[in-house]
């Protein structure tokens, strides 16, 4: 996924590749398995180790969700080790370090509702429909990723779109809104997941795996907050009714 710009600033992946969007289907590793311990093997859970151990396909799914899942929730001091077995006999030393810092009590207590929706917008903001590198601006309301007063916020000025959701809970949901202005050059930046992947066949939207996309953030999110570090503050999923559909966790995502 590239390497991180600053404490606040990274690539939307962290190896040769970005987070395949298949990695977030809950068939992969069950999210809500992986969040009900804390980040260790003594407390991680049999079905959750079980998927990361797993030497197939959709092991490989598995560590990919949990490498990224680390290094949304823990920060550069803070890191996860395991290890696993392949078809081969070949053993394999993972070590996923944390970057961003949303939720770094993970690394000793079970992922709490917050920390939930962060990683799970973390997740869905680096995801990347081709599968490889790029630098984003990820910004929300929280201190981890508020980049006010930030030189990024005249580096990456045009938005991309906001993200938002929660994997982790009992009705796994992710939601992305875009920038219909900005729309051709997030893709031609090979950014597809706010307003989705136009299939070169059909001329269909194509959603990046389990990333519900719903419109223009301008219907969808607060107006973002140019004092507050230049980020949507709130999202909704139902216009009609903001009360009982907001979310204060959304990411923001703003591309160079």
């Amino acid at each position: 996924m590239g390497e991180a710009q600053s404490a606040l600033e990274a690539g939307n992946a962290l190896n040769p590749n970005a987070l395949n969007p298949n990695a977030l289907n809950p068939n992969a590793l069950n999210p809500n398995a992986l969040a009900i311990g804390a980040l260790s093997l003594i407390s991680l859970g049999s079905q959750a180790l079980t998927a990361i151990l797993d030497p197939g396909p959709n092991g490989a799914l598995s560590r990919e969700h949990l490498r990224y899942a680390v290094e949304c929730a823990l920060e550069s001091s803070q890191s996860f080790r395991f290890g696993w077995i392949d078809a081969s006999g070949v053993y394999h030393d993972e070590i996923y370090t944390g970057v961003l810092g949303l939720a770094r009590s993970w690394a000793w207590i079970p992922l709490d509702g917050d920390g939930q929706r962060w990683v799970s917008a973390c997740l869905a903001a680096r995801t990347n429909y081709y599968r490889i590198p790029v630098v984003i601006s990820s910004r929300g309301p929280t201190k981890a990723i508020n980049k006010q007063n930030s030189p990024e916020l005249s580096t990456f000025t045009r938005e991309e779109g906001a993200f938002w959701g929660n994997i982790y809970g009992s009705s796994p949901a992710l939601y992305a809104c875009h920038v219909p202005e900005n729309d051709a050059s997030s893709r031609a930046a090979l950014r597809d997941c706010a307003a989705g992947h136009i299939d070169e066949a059909t001329g269909s939207i194509q959603p990046c795996g389990a990333i519900r996309l719903l419109g223009p953030c301008d219907s969808y999110c607060d107006p973002i907050a140019p004092k507050n570090g230049i980020y949507h503050p709130s999202c909704f999923t139902d216009p009609a009714s903001r009360s009982t559909t907001m979310s204060v966790h959304p990411i923001t995502v703003f591309l160079e």
